[in-house]
């Protein structure tokens, strides 16, 4: 039987709890096998070990590499075990990772694919320069990136768009998204549905959690019956604690969970709502995996019409979309929803159905993998 050809997946730090859409984009192959490889193992996702390279093996020399490796390019060792691969192709997952993962493609001399997810295609130049010396590697080396790569992927057509705003060659770009898992969010439809508004995501900037605790405090001082339940963490927790206690009296902040927790809290709440707005650093979603996730689940969703969330998100159809930041809309729509239970089956229904057709995490990757084998069949052209 014919061996599959290797793929490295390539991605600064490997891999953390909120990134599980490059794991499973790497398990969904069936034509090509994944080796993850990076600048260093962090604590987060687990990864199989025989298909794991980084540069930072730990300690202090650890560190000096890594920095090595990203200011020049230098790690002798690094490269070996990879070579000893003979992958087909560099698959990076991040604009910042691409820039990062040029020194591995010349050496390998094999075609590169950069896939952009949000951030990295919507940061402003400023705050790259401050952010960390992965972004700075991104600033110095974005032109070479656009000349070099062989394929830009966005993950929305918001991002694509943006790509090709900043100057990245049109005919290397396409839009593609990497779908969810159908099978697994999939509703259990014994359980009923109780008045619970959720949130999943991260606190920070970029994901607004703020404008949808004041539309919830509106929302309790007319229905004290409705529940706030937050899933997540980040570096905006302490406000988050301090304002939900200020504002609402029903709520729950559950910290992180794992996606069998999530999938539970999908399965029994009456909406999730995602009120992402740009960050003052430019930071904006690609499409979040959370909007996809639920609808597979049968959950209507609220969210920003914001980025690529209306291509996931149809207005009337499978949720509901407001301006980034407006309250009384959030509010409006949360308590549409609670006052007809009709309107949500309608979302529900059509919500699956759009995720089934469009965002099949199975059909993204074998789509995935075809162009694999365009990029592959070009390069030996």
């Amino acid at each position: 039987m014919e061996s599959k050809p290797n793929v490295i997946f390539f991605a600064g730090n490997l891999l953390p709890a909120s990134e599980t859409f490059i794991k499973a984009q790497g398990e969904q192959l069936r034509t090509y096998k994944p080796y993850y490889v990076g600048s260093r193992l962090i604590k987060g996702l687990t990864l199989p070990h025989e298909q794991t390279i980084v540069v930072n093996q730990g300690g202090r020399l650890g560190f000096i590499q890594e920095s090595i490796y990203k200011m020049w390019g230098i790690a002798p060792r690094f490269y070996q075990n990879i070579k000893a691969l003979n992958p087909a192709l560099i698959h990076a997952h991040f604009g910042v990772c691409g820039a990062l993962a040029l020194p591995l493609k010349r050496i390998l001399k094999v075609p590169m694919i950069v896939t952009f997810y949000g951030e990295d295609a919507t940061m402003t130049d400023e705050f790259a320069r401050t952010s960390s010396l992965s972004t700075r590697v991104f600033l110095k080396k974005r032109e070479t990136l656009k000349r070099e790569a062989d394929l830009f992927i966005g993950v929305s057509d918001f991002i694509k768009q943006r790509l090709i705003a900043q100057g990245f060659p049109e005919e290397k770009i396409i839009s593609h998204y990497y779908g969810v898992d159908i099978q697994q969010f999939q509703p259990d439809l014994t359980l009923p549905r109780k008045p619970i508004v959720l949130y999943v995501g991260r606190f920070s900037e970029k994901k607004g959690c703020e404008y949808l605790i004041r539309a919830m405090a509106q929302i309790q001082e007319i229905n004290d019956e409705i529940e706030f339940v937050l899933i997540g963490d980040g570096e905006l927790k302490a406000e988050v604690e301090n304002l939900t206690a200020q504002l609402l009296r029903r709520y729950q902040i559950l910290g992180f969970q794992p996606s069998s927790i999530v999938r539970q809290w999908m399965n029994q709440s009456m909406v999730l709502v995602v009120p992402s707005v740009t960050a003052s650093t430019g930071d904006s979603e690609g499409l979040p995996t959370v909007v996809v996730e639920a609808q597979a689940m049968g959950l209507p969703v609220i969210a920003s019409d914001h980025a690529g969330i209306p291509q996931a998100v149809i207005q009337g159809e499978t949720g509901f979309l407001t301006q980034e930041k407006d309250v009384d809309a959030i509010a409006k729509y949360i308590l549409m929803l609670y006052q007809n239970p009709q309107l949500c089956q309608k979302l529900s229904d059509r919500g699956k159905d759009h995720m089934r057709k469009n965002f099949d995490r199975t059909k993204q990757a074998q789509i995935l993998e075809r162009i694999y084998d365009e990029i592959l069949q070009q390069n030996q052209q």
